[in-house]
């Protein structure tokens, strides 16, 4: 939708609109400067030309992309890993997730992995959840996060052997509400977790 449909809101800068929706518009790039490349990401200096005619540099970081995944059990408990965040020096709350590493993985599959890699579990069935564009103010990261039911455990033989941050990770079950009251109390505050704990909260209210 543009800004010149609908009608202008009557007293506030903008145009009301009932339906909205992110487009594919990309502006022409002149120039790309790589600053930085390795396994994990990349990051470059873009310059775009916006309709005008003007140019302007832009810092573009380029992961992988990520997937998470919010297992429920039977009893509407919520799968939550907790492990060490070096960035931002915390320990953090947050629902099974890793990046898209592995060439040519569909999200689906990626989720799947990560879920048996991290939590020992196989799941049944598996529904998209959300996505989201992870900062694209800075960065080309987009995440799909899955809900997952009918669990299962993995078989001990055939289980992942964890590694670094992840030999030290803990699984807790939390009641499905108590998640959701954690995120608004500002407990959990990982932004996929966040994001797929209240959009399976909202799809529920539907």
């Amino acid at each position: 939708m543009s800004g010149s449909e609908g009608q202008a809101h009557p007293r506030l800068p903008g145009t009301l609109a009932e339906r909205v929706a992110d487009q594919d518009a990309r502006w022409p790039v002149s120039k790309v400067e790589t600053a930085f490349e390795n396994p994990y990401l990349g990051v470059s200096l873009d310059t775009i030309v916006d309709p005008a005619g003007q140019e302007h540099t832009r810092v573009v970081v380029r992961p992988h992309g990520a997937v998470a995944v919010l297992a429920l059990d039977e009893d509407d408990r919520v799968l939550l890993v907790e492990q060490y965040r070096h960035p931002v020096g915390q320990r953090l709350i947050e629902i099974p997730a890793g990046t898209l590493d592995i060439e040519g993985e569909h999200p689906a599959e990626a989720a799947a992995r990560e879920l048996g890699e991290e939590a020992d579990i196989h799941a049944a069935h598996w529904q998209p959840l959300l996505e989201m564009a992870a900062t694209p103010g800075y960065s080309s990261e987009r995440w799909m996060a899955y809900l997952a039911t009918e669990l299962t455990a993995v078989p001990e033989a055939e289980r992942t052997r964890r590694e670094a941050e992840e030999a030290d990770m803990w699984q807790w079950w939390v009641p499905f509400a108590r998640a959701v009251d954690l995120v608004l109390d500002g407990r959990i505050t990982d932004a996929l977790t966040v994001g797929a704990i209240l959009a399976a909260q909202v799809r529920r209210s539907r």
